[in-house]
C-alpha cells in the first residue's frame, strides 16, 4: 500500500497519536483534515483511497489524485484540416544547399521525394526546381472532428459537377434542334410543324423523352417482343400488391419458393373461415379447382385406356378422348344401377332405402346450446339424455333404493342399500334390517350383538394377518429355492469356465503348426447370466498385485 511518505517511519508513540486522532475525527470530536482547496476530507474514506501514490504525492492531505486530471490539449477547430498537396509560394531559381537532390524542394529529402526520379537531379542541373510544400504541424482533432465525414471537403468541387450537368443538357438541346431542322428541311413530319413552332422552349422536356426512347431501344432478356413496338418497360408485378410471403409470417407458415415465386399452401389456413373472402388461397388452389381436375382425370383415363388397348391421346385427339370418356361414364352408371336392381330383386329390402334422414333418426336439431368451462349450460336448452329400454328409478315393495345398490363382501351378494336385504321381492323393513341379526346366529353365538360384531371383526383381522404370514412364508420358500437353483447353475458355470481355461492353456503350449484347425473357436451361442458371472470371477486381472499367486501364474 502506497503511503504519503514512504521514507519516514513513524515511531510507536507517533503512530498511536495518529490512530487516536483518526478515531476522534471519525467520532466528530476533532476537526477533519483540509485539502489544498480548503475542502474538508471525509474521515471515513479508506486509507488506500485517501493516500496518494509516491509519484503524485504533494506532501499534504489531498484527494486531487482521485479526481479527473484536466489535460491541456490544443484541439483543432471544426474547420481545420490537413494541407494536402498545397505549395508554399513560387519555386526557387537555383539549387539550395540542403534541398532535395531530385526535385530541389527544401521541405523533404531525396528518399522522401514523391516526384519521378530524374536521370540527373536538380542538384546537378539546377533546372525545373519544384515548389516547397506547406509544412503543417500534427493536428489533434476532437471526437467530433475525427468523425466529421465532410471535414476537409471543398464545396467548390460540387460546382464542377453542376457545370458539367448543365453543359450536357445544353448539348442535348442543341442536338435535338439540329434533328428537327433536318426533318423540317426534308418534309418528313409536316403534321408536327405547328406543334414545334408554337413554343421554342419545348426542348425542356427533351431529356425525359430521350430517356424513354433509350429504354425502348434496350433489349430485355427473356422477351421475344420487338423493342421498336414496345413503348414502356414491363414490370413483373404491381408494386402496390402484397407479396405472397408477407401474408403469413408465422414460424409454421407455408413454404415460399423465391426462385419460382410460388407458395403452394394456403397462407390463411385457419385464419379466414370464409373461402370467398380470401385474397390468395395458394397455388394448389388453382391446380385443384375448375377444369384442372377434369383435365387430370381425362389424362388418367387416357393412360388407363392405352394400357387396355385403346389408342387415345389427350393432346393429339382431345375430342375422341372426351367422347370415349363420356361413353365410359354412362356405361359405368348403367352397370351400377343394374347391379343394385338385381341385388334388391334377389334379396329384397327396398323399404330400408326409403328411411328418413340420419339427422331425424338421431333427434338432432339446429338448437344452439352454449356451455361454460365447468360444463354448465349458459345459453339454450340442454340436450335430453337418451334413456335405455329398461325401467329406471322404479322402487318396489316400499324400498327407497333400487335393487343392486348394495353389495356385501362377506356374502358376495347384491341387495338393497336401504335395508341390506338380499331377496329381490322382499318387503323393506328400513334401517332395522341393517342392524338386525338373524336368529340362527343368536342361537349359535349367544352374545351381545355389539360384542359379537367386534369379535367377528377381530377374527377377520386375525384371518387376514394369518393369510399374510402364510404368503410371506411361501414367498421366502420360493426365494430360497430360486437361490439354490441359481447357486447350482453358477457352480456348474464355474466348473465349465475352469475347464475352458485349462483347455486354452494346454493349446497355447502346443506349437501352432501342430494345433488342430478351429480348436480355439468357441460355439456361437448367447452366454447366460451365470456364464458371464463365472467369466468375470475367473478372468485374470493384471493390475491385481496378488494375481501372480492365483492359479500358479
Amino acid at each position: 500500500m502506497a503511503t504519503s511518505n514512504p521514507v519516514a517511519k513513524l515511531s510507536r508513540g507517533d503512530w498511536k497519536k495518529a490512530k487516536e486522532l483518526e478515531e476522534a475525527r471519525k467520532a466528530g470530536t476533532a476537526p477533519a483534515e483540509v485539502d489544498e482547496e480548503g475542502k474538508d476530507i471525509n474521515p471515513h474514506i479508506p486509507q488506500y483511497i485517501r493516500e496518494a501514490p509516491w509519484y503524485v504525492n504533494s506532501g499534504r492531505p489531498s484527494l486531487k489524485h482521485q479526481r479527473p486530471q484536466e489535460k491541456e490539449q490544443s484541439l483543432a477547430k471544426i474547420g481545420e484540416w490537413f494541407y494536402r498537396g498545397q505549395k508554399a509560394g513560387p519555386a526557387a531559381t537555383k539549387f539550395r544547399k540542403g534541398a532535395c537532390e531530385n526535385c530541389g524542394a527544401m521541405t523533404h529529402k531525396k528518399k522522401d521525394c514523391m516526384e519521378r526520379p530524374r536521370k540527373l537531379g536538380a542538384r546537378f542541373t539546377g533546372k525545373d526546381i519544384m515548389e516547397d510544400e506547406v509544412l503543417q504541424p500534427d493536428i489533434e482533432l476532437s471526437f467530433d472532428g475525427k468523425r466529421d465525414r465532410w471535414n476537409g471537403y471543398d464545396p467548390q468541387e460540387h460546382q464542377k459537377i453542376v457545370e458539367e450537368y448543365v453543359k450536357m443538357e445544353e448539348a442535348k438541346k442543341h442536338i435535338k434542334v439540329k434533328k428537327l431542322n433536318a426533318e423540317f428541311s426534308d418534309s418528313k413530319i409536316a403534321d408536327k410543324t405547328d406543334d414545334v413552332t408554337k413554343d421554342g422552349e419545348e426542348s425542356d422536356s427533351g431529356s425525359d423523352e430521350d430517356e424513354d426512347k433509350y429504354v425502348n431501344e434496350i433489349d430485355m432478356p427473356g422477351t421475344k417482343f420487338d423493342t421498336k413496338q414496345r413503348m414502356t418497360v414491363r414490370n413483373l408485378r404491381i408494386r402496390e400488391d402484397t407479396a405472397k410471403y408477407l401474408y403469413n409470417l408465422a414460424p409454421n407458415a407455408p413454404h415460399y419458393d423465391p426462385k419460382t415465386r410460388s407458395m403452394r399452401e394456403n397462407p390463411f389456413e385457419g385464419r379466414v373461415p370464409d373461402p370467398n373472402q380470401l385474397k390468395y388461397a395458394g397455388d394448389n388452389f388453382v391446380r385443384h379447382t375448375g377444369d384442372t381436375v377434369k383435365m387430370a382425370q381425362a389424362q388418367v383415363f387416357a393412360w388407363e385406356a392405352t394400357n387396355k388397348g385403346s389408342n387415345v391421346h389427350l393432346q393429339a385427339e382431345p375430342t375422341k378422348l372426351q367422347l370415349l370418356h363420356q361413353s365410359y361414364a354412362d356405361k359405368k352408371d348403367d352397370f351400377k344401377k343394374d347391379l343394385q336392381e338385381s341385388i334388391l330383386a334377389k334379396y329384397g329390402g327396398e323399404e330400408h332405402l326409403d328411411v328418413p334422414p340420419k339427422e331425424l333418426l338421431l333427434a338432432q336439431s339446429e338448437n344452439y346450446i352454449e356451455y361454460s368451462q365447468l360444463g354448465d349450460v349458459i345459453r339454450g336448452q340442454e340436450k335430453a339424455v337418451t334413456k335405455t329400454k329398461y325401467d329406471e328409478d322404479v322402487y318396489i315393495n316400499n324400498h327407497t333404493e333400487i335393487w343392486g345398490s348394495y353389495f356385501d363382501l362377506n356374502e358376495m351378494k347384491w341387495g338393497f342399500a336401504c335395508c341390506h336385504s338380499f331377496v329381490k321381492n322382499s318387503y323393506c323393513v328400513g334401517k332395522d334390517g341393517t342392524t338386525s341379526i338373524p336368529v340362527a346366529d343368536l342361537l349359535v353365538n349367544p352374545f351381545h350383538p355389539d360384542e359379537e360384531q367386534d369379535k367377528t371383526q377381530s377374527s377377520l383381522l386375525e384371518q387376514h394377518q394369518a393369510k399374510k404370514k402364510k404368503k410371506e412364508k411361501k414367498r421366502d420358500k420360493t426365494t430360497e429355492d430360486e437361490k439354490k437353483k441359481k447357486d447350482n447353475k453358477l457352480k456348474k458355470a464355474l466348473e465349465a469356465e475352469e475347464r475352458r481355461i485349462r483347455g486354452v492353456n494346454e493349446m497355447m503350449t502346443i506349437d501352432e503348426r501342430k494345433r488342430p484347425y478351429n480348436q480355439l473357436e468357441t460355439a456361437s451361442k448367447e452366454m447366460t447370466e451365470e456364464e458371464m458371472e463365472a467369466y468375470y470371477i475367473k478372468r485374470h486381472r493384471a493390475e491385481d498385485p496378488m494375481a501372480k499367486f492365483i492359479g500358479g501364474n
